[in-house]
């Protein structure tokens, strides 16, 4: 495997199109747009799917635990994989971005987001990628778990939906090893 991408998101209906499962949303898509099935690997606690993009393998992942805890089914795939740190591309809801914003960051601190916590704890270190998916914040702090574990409105869910999809864009030269690229092109729009 070349890559693992691993989307953040909370497993259940009762969270399918919540603004926490923007993760979720990202991987979702680039399977279907790649005609792959998910299978559940009991073991590691995930859904995963294979496929090739360009020439590189990658493993995707839905971890199937609560965001709080998925670091240990990405830490599991990825030492059973080989793969390192560097190689992995966590997706995730980003509160301190508007919706219909998307960013590529290498490394850094899990701005309390508890699914990046739990990652970097998982994987004993920070320095891996994160594309984050502008979610919006509710404006004060104490509003959050529930700003996050709601629908967005159908404006909102759109903006989310249309970076996914500009994401998804530029996710051919990040694999290349084309970052610099990626992010001028997504960070541009």
């Amino acid at each position: 495997m070349d890559w693992l991408i691993a989307g953040l998101g909370n497993p259940g209906p009762d969270y399918a199109k919540t603004r926490h499962n923007a993760g979720f949303c990202f991987v979702q898509e680039l399977a279907q747009r790649h005609q792959a099935s998910w299978r559940l690997e009991k073991a590691w606690k995930t859904e995963l799917a294979r496929f090739a993009i360009g020439g590189y393998d990658l493993l995707v992942l839905q971890p199937q635990d609560f965001m709080n805890r998925s670091g240990a089914p990405v830490q599991a795939a990825a030492a059973f994989f080989k793969i390192p740190p560097a190689r992995i591309l966590v997706v995730h809801d980003e509160l301190d971005l508007p919706p219909g914003v998307a960013r590529f960051k290498w490394s850094g601190g899990h701005g309390g987001h508890n699914g990046l916590r739990d990652l970097d704890r998982a994987l004993g270190t920070r320095d891996y990628w994160r594309l984050r998916i502008g979610i919006g914040h509710p404006g004060h702090k104490d509003r959050v778990v529930g700003y996050v574990l709601a629908r967005p409105g159908a404006t909102e869910e759109a903006e989310i939906h249309a970076a996914i999809d500009r994401s998804l864009g530029v996710l051919d030269d990040f694999l290349a090893g084309r970052a610099d690229a990626a992010m001028k092109t997504l960070h541009s729009e």
